[in-house]
């Protein structure tokens, strides 16, 4: 199933919990408004018409980007994730020997 990174610059902080809520449940927070997206075409694009939704086209940004299947991903700093847990999906962190 394809990734998409996809990040968001809100202006109106109730529109910002609602699509922070939205994104909670449809894919993996990396950062406060940074998540990877991991699913079917088809529910990609369910999750960017939801979001369409959500915005307001004329104050706010967001952006998707495909991720390569095949391709360096790898992390500086802390993990999204509590430790002991692991997802497959996420970078490990970033080491010189790959």
């Amino acid at each position: 199933m394809p990734d998409h990174l996809i990040s968001y610059d809100i202006a109106d902080p109730r529109r910002l919990g609602r699509i922070h809520r939205a994104l909670k449940r449809q894919a993996m927070a990396l950062q406060y408004s940074v998540f990877l997206h991991t699913g079917t075409p088809r529910q990609f694009e369910a999750l960017i018409a939801q979001l369409q939704q959500l915005i307001d086209p004329r104050q706010d940004d967001l952006r998707a980007y495909p991720l390569p299947e095949r391709g360096t991903r790898m992390r500086l700093g802390k993990s999204p994730l509590p430790a002991g847990i692991q997802w497959s999906a996420l970078p490990g962190t970033w080491s010189e020997d790959g």
